[in-house]
């Protein structure tokens, strides 16, 4: 048994290896680059990327535990399930779920605007040290998918994508410029050569949000969680599933196809009911919890009776973030402190940014659930 995604909780002895000296693909925009061993570049905005040496742990290794000594015992992967998720048998023990490493604000671009340097390399070392030990990248549209996927080719064995559309991106489909059709046989390469080569591990993000209708109107949404469930059940792959405020269509439409979905997936950052938390499990979902599943009292009542075995634990970074004035904060007790957080204005390499939440904070979530259920953080771990 094991979690598909990217931060869940795993025990594990060893980490896994990246190529020595593998060189970096250049992505799709300057601000987007790797560079290979001993290189450094600078930005489009004039910004030094760091050159990075052989003994980096993020290229000599990520089984380089005596260099990065990590502080957490617990293993944990960010975005997991506990079926088998596998494609060609990728994920052989527990994973976890959902952290966008492909959004621009981990190349220091906040709102169009840098703000800072380019430091995903950082991110990534922080959750490593933290215990993590694989990170599924979500894929929010088809840019973004391709993003996912090149960051699981330059980190192999730690990130795996998903490939897929997010609700309030559905209205990319009809303004592509060859139409609905064109996007969707796009992203069936993407997800086909992902998929084969192990690199993609689930389809979405994908469902409904009524919450945001002002970004994507109902029916846009309704027509293309549809059609992008076709290909899921096509391509026989797990499911990342979005649903806010939409539990009625969203049950519906998945219920209709069960048969077709033996691997089913999870619902991810799940902020729903009881009574809906109760129903997603019935038809064989996972459930995601980060920290806007721990916001209210009603949320922790809810996570207090998800079944820890149908249970996901994620950050969703760099959402998602649990803060002191959630109902969450009086359930941290013997969590980690969290590393030392600053304004991006004032930036370093070594800490974090305030308000950008990361993968190293995935800890403090595994306690806040053992807490809640009055189990210990090992439990929650290894269920």
């Amino acid at each position: 048994m094991f979690r598909i995604f990217a931060e869940l909780p795993q025990i594990r002895s060893s980490l896994p290896k990246l190529r020595p000296g593998v060189k970096l693909r250049k992505l799709v925009t300057q601000d987007y680059s790797y560079y290979p061993v001993g290189m450094s570049s600078t930005t489009t905005s004039g910004t030094a990327t760091p050159a990075r040496t052989p003994d980096d742990p993020l290229i000599a290794g990520l089984n380089a535990a005596d260099v990065m000594k990590p502080r957490s015992t617990l293993r944990y992967v960010d975005v997991g399930q506990r079926q088998p998720f596998t494609c060609a048998g990728v994920f052989a023990d527990q994973s976890q779920i959902g952290i966008n490493l492909s959004d621009p604000i981990f190349r220091g671009i906040y709102h169009g605007k840098r703000s800072h340097e380019h430091d995903l390399s950082k991110v990534v070392q922080r959750a490593v040290e933290a215990g993590c030990r694989k990170l599924m990248v979500t894929g929010s549209d088809l840019q973004e998918s391709r993003h996912a996927v090149q960051l699981a080719e330059d980190y192999p064995g730690l990130c795996y994508a998903t490939v897929g559309v997010h609700p309030c991106s559905a209205k990319s489909f009809e303004a592509h410029p060859s139409g609905p059709d064109a996007l969707m046989s796009e992203l069936r390469e993407v997800a086909t050569k992902a998929k084969a080569a192990g690199t993609a591990v689930a389809f979405g993000e994908f469902g409904l949000d009524y919450d945001r209708l002002h970004l994507c109107p109902k029916e846009t949404q309704l027509t293309y969680f549809k059609e992008q469930l076709d290909l899921a059940v096509e391509l026989h792959m797990p499911l990342f599933l979005h649903s806010r405020a939409a539990a009625e269509d969203f049950e519906s439409i998945l219920t209709a196809r069960l048969d077709e979905l033996p691997k089913r997936g999870v619902v991810h950052s799940f902020t729903g009911t009881m009574e809906e938390m109760k129903r997603i499990v019935d038809m064989g979902f996972d459930v995601g919890i980060n920290g806007c599943s721990l916001k209210t009292d009603e949320n922790i009542d809810v996570v207090r009776e998800v079944p820890l075995e149908r249970l996901q634990i994620e950050t969703d970074g760099p959402w998602c973030e649990m803060r002191p004035s959630h109902a969450s904060a009086k359930y941290l007790q013997g969590a980690p402190p969290p590393p030392k957080a600053v304004k991006k204005e004032k930036w370093t390499a070594e800490t974090m940014v305030k308000g950008r939440n990361e993968s190293c904070m995935i800890p403090r979530v595994a306690y806040a659930i053992a807490n809640i259920k009055g189990i210990t953080v090992e439990e929650v771990c290894e269920a």
